[in-house]
C-alpha cells in the first residue's frame, strides 16, 4: 500500500498511532497554572519527532470542570482558559503540516448543567419541548420527594438530582453532567451541526465519549437497582442498546460526506462480542479495546486478549485498537510495578492509591520495565495504537495528591472512598527543575512531586536507552515496517509470546522470570539491553527482522 494513495488516505486510521493530549496538563502558554491550546502548538515539534499519526485532544469546551471537560457549556466553542477557535485553527494547521491529523473528543450522552439548553429546561414548565430535550421525571411517593428510581451514580450518590419545580432529572455521571434524551429529534440533528462544525475546521475524526450510554429506555414504571443488575446485553434500560446504532447510522453519513471521510472510536465498555457493531463501516468505523489495559501481566492472558480481538476486528470490518493507559486509569508504568491480581480481579492500581502510594508496596524499576516491554508489543501488533500522554517518560502514577487539591468528581462525591482519577493528570514535567517543571512559569494545577523531574524531556531527551528514546525509534521503525494485517503465532514457552508480522518481522516478549532464547536475525529494537547474545531477559520485548 503506498502511503499516498487514495486507500491509504481513508484507511489511514488502520495501523495510526494516535497521541492522547489532555489539553489542561500538556503545556501551559501563559502561566495561568492551566494547559492550553497555544501551549500545545508550542509542543507540535516534540510531537513531530516522536513520530505520532494523529493528535487526540480530550475536551477543551467551554467547561466549569465538575468531571475534566466532560461536562460541556458549549459543544461549538473553546474554553477561554485554553484559548479560542482561532488557537484551535493555528494548532490543527500545525500539526497539519507536520503531518499529523487531530481527533478531537465529542461528548455525546450529557451536558454540563451550565449548557444553554439545560438552564432553558430548568426555566421551562414540566412536559415542555426544553425539557424533552433531557430526562425529567416525577418522583415517586404522594409528594414526588422520593427519586423516580433508586439507581447509584458511579460518581457517588444517586443518578436522580431534583430541581426546585419539584422533577427529578437524570444524570448517569455527575449531577453536573445531565444526560441528553437521545429520542429527541432536536438533539440528534444539533449533534450533525457540531460534528461539521469541527470536520470543516479540518478535524479528521473524533473520539465517542461513553458510545454505549445514548440510547435509554425509560419506561413509566422504573426498575430498581437490583433489577438491572440482573439484566443481559440489550435488554439494559441505560446502556449498550441496540437502538444506539440508529444514531451512529446517522454520523456515518455525515462522516462519508467528507473527503477522505470521517474517523470515529467508540469508548465502549460493553462485552467483547458487543463490541463490533460500534466498529463496524456503517457506524463509528472503531471501538477501543481496554482488554490489554485491564490484564494481568501475563503471557496466556495476554495472547487470549491478542486473538479474541483481532477476530473481533476482522469479523466488523475494522482494525483493532490498544491501549495500556489513558486519562481515567492508574499509569501502567505503576500497574506493572503492583503485586499481580488474579485473572479475576487484575491489579489495577486503586488499592494502592487509596494507601496513598506508599513506595514499598511499588517497584518503580520493574514497572517501567514491563511498560516498555509492553508498548514494544503493542506497536508490532496488527491495528493502532493510543497513547497517552507522559507515557513516553515512563511516568508513573502520581498517588499522593492532597486532599484539598483534588479535582475529580469520584474522589470528591466518594468521600475518598474512590481515589479518582487526577493521578494520571498530573501537569507533564519537561525540564528537570523549575516551579512546574517547564508546564508553565507558575504553579501547576495538580501539584507535581519531586521526582518528576528526573523524568522530563529535558532529562530523556537523546539519551540513548532512555524511554522517550525507545518511543522515538520505535515509532520510526515501525513506520518503516508493515500496515498489512497478517498476524501469525510462533512456537515458544508458556510465558513467551513470538509472532511474525510480513516481511520476516518478528516480536518477542518474555514475560517470564527466566530469561528466554531468541530467534536468529537481526535486532532491530529491544526495550532492553541484550547483554547476552540469543537471550531475552525477562520483562523484555525484542523485535528481529528475519526477512530476506
Amino acid at each position: 500500500m503506498e502511503i499516498g494513495s487514495e486507500s491509504a488516505d481513508r484507511d489511514w486510521w488502520r495501523h495510526a498511532v494516535v497521541y492522547q493530549v489532555y489539553p489542561r496538563s500538556f503545556a501551559d502558554s501563559n502561566g495561568d497554572g492551566i494547559g492550553d491550546l497555544p501551549g500545545v502548538t508550542s509542543r507540535v515539534p516534540y510531537l513531530a519527532r516522536l513520530g505520532i499519526d494523529a493528535v487526540w485532544l480530550s475536551p477543551f469546551y467551554p467547561s466549569a470542570l465538575a468531571d475534566g471537560g466532560y461536562d460541556v457549556d458549549d459543544y461549538r466553542d473553546v474554553d477561554p482558559r485554553l484559548g479560542t477557535l482561532a488557537d484551535f485553527d493555528d494548532l490543527v494547521g500545525a500539526l497539519k503540516a507536520e503531518g499529523i491529523r487531530v481527533v478531537i473528543d465529542i461528548v455525546p450522552n450529557h451536558t454540563s448543567n451550565r449548557h444553554a439548553w439545560f438552564r432553558e429546561a430548568l426555566a421551562s414548565p414540566q412536559g415542555s419541548p426544553a425539557r424533552d430535550r433531557y430526562h425529567f421525571r416525577d418522583g415517586r411517593g404522594p409528594d414526588g420527594s422520593t427519586p423516580p428510581a433508586d439507581w447509584e451514580c458511579g460518581f457517588g450518590g444517586l443518578m436522580w438530582t431534583q430541581v426546585p419545580d419539584g422533577q427529578w432529572y437524570l444524570h448517569i455521571h455527575a449531577a453536573e453532567q445531565p444526560d441528553l434524551n437521545w429520542d429527541n429529534a432536536e438533539v440528534r440533528d444539533d449533534f450533525l451541526t457540531t460534528l461539521r462544525f469541527w470536520a470543516d475546521r479540518g478535524v479528521a475524526g473524533f473520539r465517542v465519549d461513553v458510545a454505549h450510554m445514548l440510547a435509554k429506555d425509560l419506561p413509566d414504571d422504573l426498575p430498581s437497582d437490583a433489577q438491572m443488575a440482573q439484566m443481559g446485553p440489550g435488554a439494559h434500560p441505560l446502556f449498550d442498546r441496540d437502538d444506539v446504532h440508529d444514531v451512529y447510522a446517522q454520523w456515518r453519513t455525515v462522516f462519508e460526506a467528507y473527503d477522505p471521510p470521517l474517523t470515529a472510536v467508540a469508548e465502549a465498555w460493553v462485552l467483547p462480542e458487543r463490541r463490533g457493531r460500534y466498529a463496524s463501516q456503517g457506524g463509528l468505523g472503531q471501538a477501543f479495546n481496554f482488554d490489554l489495559l485491564r490484564a494481568n501481566w501475563d503471557a496466556a492472558e495476554f495472547r487470549q486478549i491478542i486473538d479474541r480481538n483481532l477476530r473481533l476486528a476482522a469479523t466488523a470490518g475494522s482494525s483493532s485498537t490498544w491501549v495500556l493507559s489513558n486519562h481515567d486509569v492508574v499509569r501502567h508504568a505503576t500497574r506493572y510495578g503492583l503485586a499481580q491480581g488474579t485473572p479475576e480481579h487484575p491489579q489495577d492500581g486503586r488499592d494502592w492509591l487509596l494507601a496513598g502510594g506508599p513506595e514499598v508496596v511499588l517497584d518503580r524499576e520493574l514497572g517501567i520495565r514491563r511498560a516498555r516491554a509492553g508498548v514494544l508489543l503493542l506497536l508490532a501488533l496488527p491495528g493502532s495504537t493510543y497513547l497517552y500522554q507522559g507515557e513516553e517518560l515512563g511516568l508513573h502514577e502520581v498517588g499522593d495528591i492532597p486532599k484539598e487539591f483534588r479535582q475529580d468528581p469520584t474522589y470528591v462525591r466518594t468521600a475518598g472512598a474512590d481515589p479518582g482519577r487526577d493521578g494520571c493528570r498530573v501537569p507533564l514535567p519537561w525540564t528537570r527543575s523549575g516551579t512546574s517543571f517547564g508546564f508553565g512559569t507558575g504553579s501547576a494545577h495538580l501539584p507535581q512531586p519531586p521526582w518528576f523531574g528526573e523524568s522530563s524531556v529535558e532529562v530523556e531527551d537523546g539519551v540513548e536507552g532512555s524511554t522517550l528514546e525507545l518511543y522515538r525509534r520505535a515509532l520510526a521503525v515501525r513506520r518503516e515496517l508493515t500496515a498489512d494485517t497478517s498476524f501469525e503465532w510462533h512456537a515458544s514457552g508458556g510465558s513467551v509470546l513470538h509472532f511474525e508480522r510480513p516481511g520476516g518481522w518478528h516480536c518477542v516478549t518474555n514475560l517470564a522470570t527466566e530469561p528466554a532464547p531468541l530467534p536468529p536475525g537481526e535486532v532491530m529494537i529491544a526495550s532492553v539491553d541484550l547483554a547476552e547474545a540469543g537471550v531475552l531477559p525477562p520483562d523484555a520485548t525484542v523485535w528481529i527482522l528475519t526477512g530476506p
